[in-house]
């Protein structure tokens, strides 16, 4: 098994993805997110049926978080996760 001990940085940063994970409408976005392949924030909206502020504000902390990027497209922003640790995380929490 490997040492983690000598690496606090490592904690801190897995400390953060959970952190970000921590919240039942970002779990329902990555979720989302995964199931598509990627979508915008109008979409995922429509899904979830609360306010594209609130969407944004989430989708703000995943992306600090290293969890999601949003690929440009003109005026639009697709998001997709690009995190596999938080794709294998998600896959055993909902047993896919």
């Amino acid at each position: 098994m490997e040492s983690y001990s000598n690496n606090p940085k490592l904690f801190e940063a897995y400390a953060e993805i959970l952190k970000a994970l921590g919240h039942p409408i970002r779990l329902c976005i990555i979720r989302g997110l995964l199931d598509t392949g990627g979508c915008n924030v109008t979409k995922i909206q429509d899904c979830l049926d609360i306010p594209q502020s609130t969407i944004s504000q989430h989708l703000a902390k995943l992306k600090g978080a290293g969890i999601i990027v949003g690929d440009r497209n003109g005026l639009e922003i697709t998001y997709r996760v690009a995190n596999e640790k938080v794709e294998k995380i998600i896959k055993i929490l909902f047993d896919q």
